[in-house]
């Protein structure tokens, strides 16, 4: 049996920026509208959220377990358009790159030849 995590912010009616202070203030407040003796299992919903976020570490833990996901740009996203035509000048240059056509020390292993 998987265990759902419940939202301790949710519970408290707190926003995720809620300093001590507040979180003190709204667990007071929900004791109040919701007393052991009237909804004990109310209660120990608040008591049990009011102690997770009343420790430092582990209120650290609750927000890493309530991260958001990145929120989806709403932006259109245009697709870059690849030009895959063959223009003369590119034939040119792979024939440049792959062959000896622009050699400048060919006179260098020239033989003369003696007739």
């Amino acid at each position: 049996m998987v265990k759902q995590f419940v939202d301790p912010y949710e519970i408290l009616g707190l926003e995720r920026t809620a300093t001590a202070t507040q979180i003190k203030q709204a667990y007071f407040e929900q004791v109040r509208a919701h007393p052991p003796e009237r909804e004990p299992a109310v209660f120990k919903r608040i008591r049990a959220a009011y102690e997770r976020l009343r420790d430092p570490e582990q209120r650290t833990e609750t927000d890493m377990l309530l991260l958001d996901k990145w929120p989806k740009s709403n932006r259109k996203r245009r697709l870059t358009k690849m030009d895959l035509t063959v223009h003369p000048e590119d034939v040119l240059a792979a024939a440049r790159a792959l062959t000896d056509l622009e050699r400048s020390d060919w006179h260098e292993h020239f033989r003369k030849v003696v007739l």
